[in-house]
């Protein structure tokens, strides 16, 4: 039994002592240590400076690539109008969803802005079409539109059978007797027998005309001309009558 309590003491005793704290270690003097180096120990860095600048990386690294932030387009009035168009379709014409809504839109807009061209273009067609339909660079060319009041200028482009005719049925007549004489100045121009000059005078083309016949035969149609266009009164159906009858001998015999 005592043997016993011997050892357990033994054990007791030899824990406590690898137990216990290792001695402090001897702290030295930093201020001492220190203290024994002079100025010259000291290597001071002599080495310039540089400065160094980063401004340009911002620029380089500006690219949308380097965006990594998703920015919501700001809708514009356009965008707002094919919203409202959306809406109104969706609901009207009951679409599934706003995709089906918005694609029903865009369609929508195309065929209007295809239908807006075709209307220009029919416009423009229309704008350079004479009154028979004929295209001035087509086929027939040589008959293009003619204001009344530029026929002079365009004699030879006139068709002066059916000036007359057309006025003749909306009783013009006096517009009548001045498309006989236009069209008697066509004749003689073409036949070479007068050269055509609207600044001419009815006596200018009289001293071109050669033939004694047919300048008698102008001089008295001249004065039918004189007469019935510029004499402001009302015209008789048999002095009309007449005057064509005696326009219309002439330019046939030419």
């Amino acid at each position: 039994m005592n043997k016993l309590l011997y050892i357990v003491l033994f054990f007791f005793c030899l824990n406590t002592a690898f137990s216990q704290d290792p001695p402090p270690e001897k702290k030295t003097d930093t201020v001492t240590a220190i203290s024994k180096f002079s100025e010259k120990d000291i290597a001071i860095d002599s080495t310039e400076i540089k400065s160094r600048s980063f401004s340009k990386l911002k620029e380089k690294y500006s690219d949308s690539s380097f965006e990594y932030e998703t920015k919501t387009q700001e809708k514009n009035a356009w965008d707002r109008f094919k919203e409202w168009l959306s809406y109104w379709f969706g609901k009207i014409f009951s679409l599934s969803s706003e995709e089906a809504s918005m694609s029903f839109v865009e369609l929508f807009l195309k065929i209007l802005a295809v239908i807006i061209i075709l209307f220009v273009i029919y416009l423009i067609v229309k704008a350079i079409m004479n009154d028979e339909g004929r295209w001035i660079f087509g086929k027939s060319s040589d008959k293009k539109v003619i204001h009344y009041d530029e026929i002079e200028k365009n004699l030879h482009l006139v068709d002066f059978e059916k000036l007359i005719k057309e006025a003749t049925k909306s009783g013009e007549s006096r517009l009548v007797v001045r498309y006989y004489y236009l069209w008697l100045l066509k004749k003689l121009a073409e036949k070479e027998i007068i050269e055509w000059d609207v600044e001419k005078t009815n006596s200018d083309y009289l001293y071109e005309i050669k033939s004694e016949k047919l300048r008698n035969d102008f001089s008295y149609l001249s004065y039918l001309y004189n007469y019935i266009w510029y004499g402001e009164f009302e015209l008789e159906e048999d002095t009309l009558s007449k005057a064509v009858k005696s326009f219309e001998k002439t330019i046939k015999a030419l």
